[in-house]
């Protein structure tokens, strides 16, 4: 499947089950992504080699924490009927005439 086509099956899937019965306000978003990565950070901390694996049925590990917050990230394009690939392919372009570390910034 292509982004846009992932952007759409996830949010019709969230929307199925009830995560979008009223608008969800843009900062709720934002920090439904931010415990994703957070989870992530938790779950390296745990297990710094438990890249991904199966536990119980249920997928774990650094991997799929990560694979949360892009699941949150696209569930919110498809609400907004963003295309993804578009978006992607401009903001690719331009990183690619920046600078080394964008003109000396720090890591």
């Amino acid at each position: 499947m292509t982004l846009n086509e992932w952007a759409k099956a996830i949010h019709e899937n969230a929307k199925n089950k009830g995560w979008w019965q009223e608008d969800r306000p843009f900062p709720e978003i934002v920090a439904l992504c931010h415990s994703e990565l957070s989870e992530a950070l938790e779950a390296y901390r745990d297990s710094p080699d438990m890249v991904y694996g199966v536990i119980d049925e249920k997928p774990e590990g650094i991997a799929v924490e990560l694979v949360d917050c892009i699941i949150r990230i696209l569930d919110y394009c498809g609400h907004r009927g963003i295309d993804v690939e578009e978006v992607m392919r401009v903001k690719h372009e331009y990183n690619l005439t920046r600078e080394y570390r964008h003109g000396g910034k720090a890591c």
